[in-house]
């Protein structure tokens, strides 16, 4: 059932953000300007990737290791998690969903945590959800990765002034929710090492589903 995760950003780039897609041979890569990874139909060739290199020189690519010798991969092996049921948990806080006039905001929050996340156009992925406080943006959770029946959760962020208030925890439920409501079904990825995210998710009713390599291709 749950097949097309074994390669998420190549059955995306075939189905729901077909929009976003530039073909190289067999492999699939985003829109730089957009994200920057890409997947292959089985392993990534050398020359595909040399060619998406052109235009984006720091890029992941999900799943088998490619076929790449200019320069030593990164690997980055994150758990997957899919999620059958909706989450049974009282909302308390006011999410909004964040518009066109919120993206600057929502982009300068999430680079202060993590630098080389998001692109100008990353917002244009999925829809984002984000709590205030004093009008000030503290957390967000919206969509990345999309094919036709699936969603991927992302993007859970909440600023370090205001952990342990379980943000994380209602806007994840609020986000999934959402997925369902599309009759699609929730997953995500988050990396192997991140056990306190990892409690959180299972906690929530999240099934693991495996790993999956994330290579990173820097020039």
């Amino acid at each position: 059932m749950y097949q097309k995760l074994d390669n998420p950003v190549y059955h995306s780039l075939n189905e729901f953000h077909k929009k976003f897609c530039l073909n190289f041979g067999s492999s699939k890569f985003y829109d730089p300007a957009v994200a920057a990874f890409g997947g292959a139909s089985d392993i990534g060739q050398e020359k595909d990737i040399t060619d998406y290199a052109k235009i984006c020189d720091d890029f992941l690519i999900f799943g088998e290791k490619p076929d790449w010798t200019k320069a030593e991969l990164s690997r980055l092996v994150c758990d997957q998690y899919v999620l059958q049921n909706r989450i049974e948990l009282d909302l308390t806080e006011d999410i909004v969903l964040l518009k066109e006039e919120n993206y600057p905001e929502l982009i300068d929050f999430i680079k202060k945590f993590y630098p080389y996340y998001f692109k100008n156009r990353t917002p244009e992925l999925g829809r984002y959800f984000g709590i205030f406080k004093d009008h000030k943006l503290v957390a967000v959770t919206g969509e990345r990765m999309q094919m036709d029946n699936m969603t991927e959760v992302s993007a859970v962020i909440t600023d370090i002034d205001y952990l342990g208030k379980g943000y994380a925890k209602q806007l994840v439920a609020f986000v999934s929710g959402k997925i369902f409501d599309d009759n699609k079904t929730p997953f995500l990825h988050v990396a192997e090492t991140n056990t306190g995210a990892k409690k959180l998710y299972e906690k929530l009713g999240f099934d693991h589903r495996g790993t999956i390599n994330l290579w990173g291709v820097k020039q």
